[in-house]
């Protein structure tokens, strides 16, 4: 488990439609880039994401925050119990 890394993952739509897991802050990061809206919490957790990455944040802290811009943006899966 890298040092980034945060638990549980979380589950979010792509734009394609599917299912992708994303268990640490590089996931995270990545895949906000690839939102077209970007409201509030998209700001907050790209931030917050930035600072994780500099080690002025937690992993858990921008975990938290990249799944409150995944429900503002309609993105959050359910999470399926083998996930884990």
């Amino acid at each position: 488990m890298s040092a980034l890394s945060f638990s549980p993952k979380v589950p979010v739509k792509t734009n394609a439609g599917h299912r992708l897991l994303i268990s640490d802050v590089q996931a995270a990061s990545k895949e906000l880039l690839t939102w077209t809206e970007r409201g509030p919490h998209w700001n907050r957790a790209a931030r917050v994401c930035t600072a994780a990455l500099t080690g002025n944040a937690t992993p858990q802290e921008a975990r938290r925050c990249f799944r409150i811009a995944a429900i503002e943006n309609g993105r959050l899966l359910p999470r399926i119990e083998e996930e884990n």
